[in-house]
């Protein structure tokens, strides 16, 4: 669908990330994806992108402006990568680098940001525990005040990037239970007691890494504190928004990746005397999928121009992420289903973005939360 709000600058900037994804990642994705890991090099590349720049000052490596399009236009051409494990395990630092550079101290931002903006270093934020998931409220890990320290006690788990990160921004009850006793905390990987282990197997995001991590006696400077104390949630809170952005965006590639090579296949497949597109069945799927599809980008576009012009919708962004995944299942159960045998194969484009459907509507705030969190941004 044609996006009303296209600029030439945007127009530009796809094309950049198109020629990038087709040449420096779709002939090495599946080896990656079956070794369960990407270079460290591929990191530096994207980082010259400028993509993780968005928001971020110049003198720390970023691009000095931001643009939801183009947010949404690198996370949705990097989703049709063949697979989406490759952007995961790049983009555990999406979430953690603004408040690293409206929060933490001078010192820290001097030393470490342009670093995690270039890709030269990795960062995570640390927000899920074993037994909380979503309900960030009731989140368990402690920072006590030790004279001029804090001592940090707890677990972080499903955390992306949090085996090859080096830096990690760690949520911590600092008062009161509820959000409001949360402050947040800048971690080094290299600090004593602290320890990270590798997720098991996974459905998918092979070459992406998910850890758990454990804070064990972690004592850091209290200069580590970043903003107000007991004022962390509220902290990190325009960080999910836009990390839901992001994940919309993802899914509409997914979904555009079903719909093209469900096309293509169909085109070239023959099944009783004639091509699969000749057969309504067929034809209809394609029409549904690519309905869906427009949907989404409208949707998508609608909330990037509110977002660029000074509002964050929430409750749009919410609703939105929850259509889309719905959107989501439906492309990649129907482009199976026109495979047929051949998309269960792996290596399959259709096949792998199958088993990566679900992680897109658990991640980033499940589809339950997310009405939710609509449902009181609606006032009901």
């Amino acid at each position: 669908m044609q996006n009303p709000f296209e600029t030439q600058e945007l127009a530009a900037f796809r094309r950049t990330l198109q020629d990038f994804v087709t040449t420096e990642i779709k002939p090495y994705a599946d080896d990656w994806d079956e070794a369960g890991e990407i270079p460290w090099e591929l990191h530096q590349k994207v980082g010259a992108l400028g993509v993780w720049g968005f928001g971020i000052e110049e003198r720390y490596g970023g691009l000095g402006f931001d643009d939801c399009f183009m947010r949404a236009a690198y996370n949705e051409e990097f989703a049709k990568c063949g697979a989406n494990g490759i952007p995961a395990a790049m983009n555990g630092r999406m979430i953690s680098i603004e408040p690293i550079q409206r929060l933490a101290s001078q010192e820290i931002k001097d030393r470490i940001l342009e670093d995690i903006v270039m890709g030269r270093k990795g960062s995570s934020l640390g927000v899920t525990e074993p037994g909380g998931g979503s309900d960030v409220a009731n989140t368990r890990t402690t920072a006590q005040r030790d004279g001029n320290h804090f001592v940090l006690n707890g677990q972080k788990t499903f955390i992306t990037g949090g085996m090859t990160s080096d830096y990690f921004v760690i949520p911590a009850r600092t008062g009161r239970p509820g959000l409001e006793g949360l402050s947040l905390f800048f971690v080094e990987a290299d600090t004593l007691g602290f320890s990270r282990s590798a997720l098991p197997r996974k459905m998918g995001w092979w070459c992406s890494d998910q850890a758990t991590l454990y804070l064990d006696e972690v004592r850091v400077p209290a200069e580590n504190m970043m903003g107000e104390e007991n004022g962390g949630f509220l902290a990190i809170m325009e960080n999910f928004n836009l990390e839901r952005v992001a994940l919309i965006a993802g899914m509409l590639g997914m979904m555009k990746v079903c719909y093209e090579e469900s096309l293509d296949w169909a085109r070239e497949r023959a099944t009783f005397g004639k091509p699969l597109v000749k057969h309504q069945v067929i034809r209809h799927k394609l029409v549904d999928m690519s309905t869906k599809i427009d949907a989404a980008e409208a949707y998508l576009n609608t909330i990037c121009w509110l977002v660029n012009n000074g509002q964050m919708p929430v409750d749009k962004i919410s609703k939105a992420k929850v259509f889309t995944s719905k959107a989501l299942e439906f492309c990649a159960s129907e482009a199976m289903q026109i495979f047929g045998g051949a998309g269960y194969l792996r290596g399959n484009l259709v096949e792998r973005v199958y088993s990566e459907v679900k992680v897109m509507s658990i991640g980033g705030g499940s589809e339950e939360i997310m009405k939710d969190l609509a449902s009181r941004q609606m006032g009901f």
